[in-house]
């Protein structure tokens, strides 16, 4: 039976990873991680900046441009409980929604004091209730500052960069001697629009050495926005992959980046996504027809592809929605032939890891 025809099953997305594989560092330089060229089995062991010379003149690499912020932060309620906030989406006037960690749920109404509270030079959250209702996983805060700062002002000023929860590390203290490589490094070089509470690690190995070798190689650059939640790390629990609930994100293609594409697509160039959200962005919109918007979109074997010719991606966490999402781009045997190979030749893993190159199946 063809892996488009049978009936995958959460199980089947699952690897055995050594611990020594997930990455806790960056590389010294972004662009010395290895690159696994996926485009044929066996697959190429290569270093990233080999990139260029893989890629042709007139082909399109789209990349997701926004920017993470420092979305933990630490406080405690009237009663002097210990909470911790992890934001995942910035509202009008405001307003917040927000994980929160803490012993004891506060009611709405309560005030929560952040970094010490107002009277100490931090600021003030009042919860509204949950969200996206009354039931919802997510928590409705209104933010207060002393100088009427913006919610993304005060966590610049006073948040953490929130690393994932596989880089064991103290970045969820609230003193982490890491915290200033980790606030260049988990960052792409071209961030620009704040809102996102992961990177889009694929795009962590481009510099701009990269950048310029592949503009003299002719290959063109555009960009969508989409701001990554922390959904992303939630694990599948549901062995029928039909019965997950996938998170939700808000994305945004600009116009020219739709124009971007046409011309690629006239001059018979491909379109090659940097990372998954890129891909979960591109996909939404010819799916759905929205250019802006939410999307909790589900890619899984079957699915079938409309925009993205290749992908750069890095590795992915065993039995998470990412592995369908790739298993559906490139052939979920060639996927897993992939994966026993990176495992066997130690590449590195996760946010901070290396990454491969796929091209898509037909």
């Amino acid at each position: 039976m063809s892996s488009c025809t049978r009936e995958f099953t959460l199980s089947d997305f699952d690897f055995d990873l050594p611990e020594s594989l997930i990455a806790q560092h960056p590389t010294a330089v972004r662009s010395a991680s290895r690159l696994l060229d996926g485009r044929s089995l066996p697959p190429t062991d290569r270093i990233f900046r080999e990139l260029p010379d893989l890629l042709q003149p007139g082909d399109l690499l789209v990349f997701n441009d926004t920017k993470v912020i420092k979305a933990r932060v630490f406080g405690e309620k009237a009663s002097g409980g210990k909470i911790e906030l992890l934001v995942e989406r910035v509202l009008q006037n405001n307003e917040v929604v927000a994980h929160m960690r803490v012993s004891k749920k506060p009611l709405p109404g309560a005030k929560i004091h952040l970094c010490g509270g107002l009277k100490n030079g931090g600021f003030e959250a009042t919860l509204l209730g949950r969200w996206p209702d009354e039931n919802g996983p997510l928590f409705h805060l209104s933010f207060k500052g002393n100088q009427g700062e913006s919610p993304y002002e005060l966590l610049e000023q006073f948040g953490h960069l929130p690393l994932p929860p596989y880089i064991e590390r103290q970045q969820n203290a609230e003193h982490d001697p890491d915290e200033k490589e980790d606030s260049e490094r988990y960052q792409t070089v071209f961030a620009a629009h704040p809102g996102a509470v992961a990177a889009p690690t694929a795009a962590l190995h481009f510099d701009e050495t990269v950048l310029a070798a592949l503009q003299a190689k002719g290959v063109e650059r555009a960009s969508v926005t989409l701001h990554v939640g922390a959904g992303t790390f939630q694990p599948v629990k549901t062995e029928k992959l039909a019965d997950h609930t996938m998170h939700s994100e808000w994305y945004d293609i600009p116009l020219p980046t739709l124009a971007a594409m046409e011309r690629c697509r006239q001059r018979g160039g491909r379109i090659i996504a940097v990372g998954t959200t890129t891909v979960r962005t591109l996909e939404s919109w010819a799916k759905y027809g929205n250019i802006s918007g939410d999307t909790s979109i589900f890619i899984t074997p079957g699915f079938q592809y409309q925009v993205v010719d290749m992908l750069i991606t890095n590795f992915h966490l065993p039995k998470s929605t990412l592995m369908m999402l790739v298993s559906a781009f490139a052939g979920y045997e060639h996927i897993m032939g992939m994966y026993q190979h990176a495992i066997a030749q130690h590449y590195r893993f996760f946010s901070y890891g290396d990454s491969m190159l796929l091209e898509r199946r037909r």
